[in-house]
């Protein structure tokens, strides 16, 4: 598509439409999954609560989440008098922006990828980082007591967590010999016997349980949600927010949450590759087993938060600090030496 813009309307400005319309494929869609996944949620919490969830507006309640969205899109915008008009209002342009930013490298079947750089596991990281920037920025502009001590825990708690995740994922790396998520996950075709994913991988299974519960803990989901926990924070750095600027918030924590899942299939279970290894059901296109396993695992976020009570501050500082880090580099340890070993022939 990009070779026709570019000998139809030049070279750049080729380029730049056909990129363009590459982006809205993505976005565009990731919107709507946003707004069905949100619709998910609440019909997953109810009924591990036995209750119904949304089921009026629309066939099966499926538009209460377009409803919701109308409505607060309706509401005024309300600034605090003593907050910075300017970094208050960017705070969640920038949660949101990031979240969108990350699926650029994300592959959704063979050559489907926006950008398919060699670096595309960094940049994830890279950009994944930098949305605890909207959150610290918010509880700051806000100048309120309880925005700001969330955004002090929500930087504690992105280290904690960022730490960890680095060191799950060099394993991963040395397996696959790439940063290139493509080729991690071509690495993963019959890994083990007739089955696709390093998560079937016994010395890699341990890393994918890790690396979830720290995706968890990245996207501030139950039970690691402490920088809006409503019984100490009231909202956190969601506060002081109204309208627009707090369903951008509502929008990139979703957005983020589905980046999380999406990351978790690609490096652990095999991304688009369907989970055996068997002619037949490659037959079925890799953008819908990729679909299949990020519902798969946002059905878990889910019943994790209507299940697992909150963790206590320092609960979770520990599981960060004095248990994920020292095991995830053991880890390191372990898998490198045992590559060494059976890459030299030793074993």
């Amino acid at each position: 598509m990009t070779e026709w813009f570019q000998g139809t309307l030049g070279y750049g400005f080729g380029w730049f439409v056909a990129t363009l319309i590459l982006i809205l494929m993505i976005a565009l869609p990731l919107m709507l999954a946003v707004a069905m996944i949100i619709y998910a949620d609440r019909k997953i919490w109810a009924a591990m609560a036995l209750r119904r969830g949304p089921n009026v507006v629309g066939p099966f309640g499926l538009l209460q989440s377009f409803a919701d969205g109308l409505k607060v899109f309706l509401k005024e915008t309300i600034i605090p008098s003593g907050a910075n008009r300017g970094l208050f209002i960017i705070a969640p342009i920038i949660t949101f922006t990031v979240a969108l930013v990350a699926w650029a490298v994300i592959p959704f079947g063979p050559g489907m990828v926006l950008a398919d750089i060699n670096v595309g596991l960094l940049y994830i990281l890279a950009a994944s980082s930098l949305g605890v920037y909207g959150v610290i920025i918010a509880g700051w502009a806000s100048n309120s007591k309880y925005p700001f001590f969330s955004a002090l825990r929500a930087a504690a708690q992105m280290v904690s967590y960022e730490v960890s995740i680095g060191f799950i994922l060099i394993p991963v790396l040395l397996w696959a010999g790439t940063f290139n998520l493509s080729g991690i996950i071509a690495a993963q075709q019959g890994h083990v016997f007739f089955l696709n994913g390093f998560g079937f991988n016994p010395l890699l299974f341990p890393l994918a349980v890790m690396f979830f519960i720290s995706a968890m803990a990245e996207t501030a989901r139950a039970p690691f949600d402490l920088t809006e926990a409503e019984s100490e924070l009231v909202a956190g750095y969601q506060t002081e927010y109204s309208s627009m600027t707090f369903a951008l918030f509502w929008l990139g924590e979703y957005g983020n949450v589905l980046l999380m899942c999406a990351l978790t299939a690609v490096l652990f279970w095999g991304g688009w590759l369907p989970p055996i290894d068997w002619a037949p059901l490659y037959a079925v296109p890799g953008i819908i087993w990729l679909f299949i396993k990020i519902f798969a695992f946002f059905f878990i976020f889910s019943w994790v938060k209507a299940t697992v009570p909150r963790f206590r501050y320092d609960q979770l500082m520990r599981l960060g600090w004095k248990i994920f880090l020292p095991i995830s580099l053991i880890w390191v340890f372990l898998v490198s030496g045992f590559l060494m070993l059976t890459r030299t022939g030793v074993l």
